[in-house]
């Protein structure tokens, strides 16, 4: 129903679109004078906007509702985010994950790691 509209004017109000897959602002939306008008006109405007919407869009969509709801349920748990928890380990240019808060596992990387650090071309300071 729609808020705050004149009691004689129409009160169902309808809005479709799908993001991702629909470019900003290409929404549908129009009133009605009954719900089942409405909704006739929703599940109208839905069938023709539907086949222009690419399949990796639902794919998209699904994958994100997903993480939400992952994200909603550790919260409502009391847990961390993975981005809340800190993590020591790290990823040396040789490939192998190590701890760096460990000295026995870390020390064999830092030459891996130097050595890489000076090979990247460094650009030239220009002089005047």
């Amino acid at each position: 129903m729609r808020a705050g509209v004149p009691v004689h004017a129409d009160q169902w109000e309808w809005s479709v679109g799908f993001y991702p897959g629909m470019e900003p602002g290409t929404w549908r939306s129009g009133i009605a004078a009954t719900f089942e008008a409405a909704r006739e006109a929703f599940e109208t405007a839905w069938s023709e906007l539907q086949p222009s919407i690419p399949d990796n869009a639902f794919a998209e969509w699904r994958q994100d509702r997903d993480w939400r709801t992952e994200v909603a349920a550790k919260l409502a748990r009391g847990e961390k985010l993975n981005s809340e928890i800190r993590s020591t380990l790290m990823r040396c240019v040789c490939g192998t994950t190590f701890d760096s808060w460990k000295p026995a596992e870390s020390y064999p990387h830092r030459a891996h790691i130097t050595a890489a650090q000076a090979a990247v071309i460094r650009p030239a300071i220009l002089t005047p």
